[in-house]
C-alpha cells in the first residue's frame, strides 16, 4: 500500500511536465520543428532533463513498471530530438550516394575482388572450353531457346548485334523492364544466399560467368568478338559491376558467419548485414540503370565506336566513384 501511494504521489507531482514534453515532441514529429513556439523550444531542454531525472528516481525506488516504461519511451524520444541529427529524406538520399554507398564498397574491396574472380573465372573457363569444342555451349545453355546458338549462321549472329526491333520504343521499354527484373533477382539471390558461408553466392557467380563466357566464345569463333564486346559492354560494365557488388555483399555476410571472432555468429552476421544490405541496395540501382542502357541504348546505338566510348566512360566513372580518394568531408 505504501509503494502504491508513493508511486501515485511521484506521478502526480511530475506528470504535468511529462505531458508538456510529450505534447511538444508529438507536435514536432507531426508538423516539424517550425511548428514549435519560442517558449516551447526554450522549455524543451528543461523538460527533457526533468524527465531523465524522473526516470532515474523511478528506477532507484522501484516504482510502478508502467511509469518506468512510459518515462523510458519519453526520454528516448526526447534524446533523439534534442541530440539526434535531423535530416530530410532528400538529405539522407544525397548522403547515401555521396558518402555511405561508396564508403561501404571501398571497405569491402576483398569481397569485391573475390566476387569478380568468381564471375570472370567462370567466364574464362567457359570461353576456352567452347573455343576448343563448341559442344560445351549446350552444356551451359541447356534450354536452347535462344536463337543465337552454334546452329545460327554468322550473318544472323551479326544482324542481332545491329538490327533494332520493330516498334522500338514500346518493345525496348518492355525489354528493359524484363531485364531489370531478371538481373535484380540474380543480384538479390547472390546477396541473400551469402549466409550459407558464401558458397551458394560463389556458385551463382560462377554459373553466370559460364553462361556469358560461352555466349562470348560463340561470337568470337565467328570473328565477331570486336562487335560483340561493344554490344555487350555498353550496358555490361554497369550490369556486371552490379552483380559483382551483390556477390560481394553476400560474401561479406558469409565471412561474418564463418569467422565471427569473439561475437556470436548471429551478432556478427547482423553487424555485417547492415553494410552488406547497403551494397546490395546500390547494386539494384545500378541494375536499373543497366537495364535502361540495355533496353534502349544498345540497339538504338549501332556504332561500334559509340558503344566502346560509352562502355569505357561508364567503367571510368564507376571506378572513380567507388575507389577514387575523397576528402575527409566525404570519406
Amino acid at each position: 500500500m505504501t509503494d502504491l501511494l508513493r508511486s501515485y504521489r511521484f506521478r502526480e507531482e511530475r506528470e504535468t511536465d511529462w505531458q508538456k514534453l510529450d505534447l511538444i515532441l508529438t507536435r514536432a514529429r507531426n508538423r516539424g520543428v517550425d511548428a514549435l513556439s519560442d517558449e516551447e523550444m526554450a522549455a524543451l531542454p528543461r523538460l527533457y532533463r526533468q524527465a531523465v531525472s524522473s526516470l532515474s528516481v523511478a528506477r532507484s525506488i522501484s516504482l510502478d513498471q508502467n511509469v518506468i516504461s512510459y518515462l523510458e519511451s519519453l526520454c528516448t524520444r526526447g534524446y533523439f530530438f534534442v541530440y539526434g541529427t535531423r535530416t530530410t529524406l532528400g538529405e539522407r538520399i544525397a548522403d547515401f550516394f555521396r558518402r555511405d554507398w561508396p564508403a561501404v564498397v571501398r571497405s569491402a574491396w576483398p569481397q569485391v575482388l573475390l566476387a569478380a574472380l568468381c564471375l570472370f573465372g567462370g567466364w574464362a573457363l567457359a570461353f576456352f572450353l567452347c573455343l576448343q569444342d563448341m559442344e560445351w555451349y549446350w552444356t551451359f545453355h541447356s534450354g536452347g531457346f535462344d536463337s543465337r546458338n552454334p546452329n545460327a549462321t554468322t550473318e544472323y549472329l551479326r544482324s542481332t548485334l545491329y538490327d533494332g526491333p520493330e516498334s522500338a520504343t514500346d518493345m525496348l521499354a518492355a525489354f528493359a523492364a524484363q531485364l531489370f527484373s531478371h538481373n535484380s533477382q540474380i543480384a538479390l539471390f547472390a546477396f541473400a544466399l551469402g549466409f550459407a558461408l558464401g558458397m551458394p553466392t560463389a556458385i551463382l557467380l560462377i554459373y553466370n560467368g559460364l553462361y556469358i563466357g560461352s555466349f562470348y566464345a560463340l561470337f568470337w569463333s565467328r570473328g565477331l568478338g570486336y562487335e560483340l564486346t561493344g554490344w555487350l559492354f555498353i550496358h555490361g560494365v554497369t550490369e556486371l559491376f552490379a552483380i559483382v557488388l551483390a556477390g560481394a555483399a553476400g560474401f561479406k555476410i558469409g565471412g561474418a558467419v564463418a569467422f565471427p571472432g569473439r561475437q556470436s555468429r548471429m551478432a556478427s552476421a547482423r553487424e555485417a548485414g547492415q553494410s552488406a544490405a547497403m551494397i546490395a541496395l546500390g547494386a539494384v540501382i545500378m541494375l536499373f540503370l543497366a537495364a535502361l542502357i540495355e533496353g534502349f541504348g544498345r540497339q538504338l546505338i549501332t556504332s561500334d565506336v559509340a558503344r566502346y566510348s560509352i562502355a569505357g566512360s561508364t567503367l571510368v566513372l564507376w571506378m572513380l566513384y567507388f575507389f577514387a580518394p575523397r576528402s575527409k568531408r566525404y570519406a
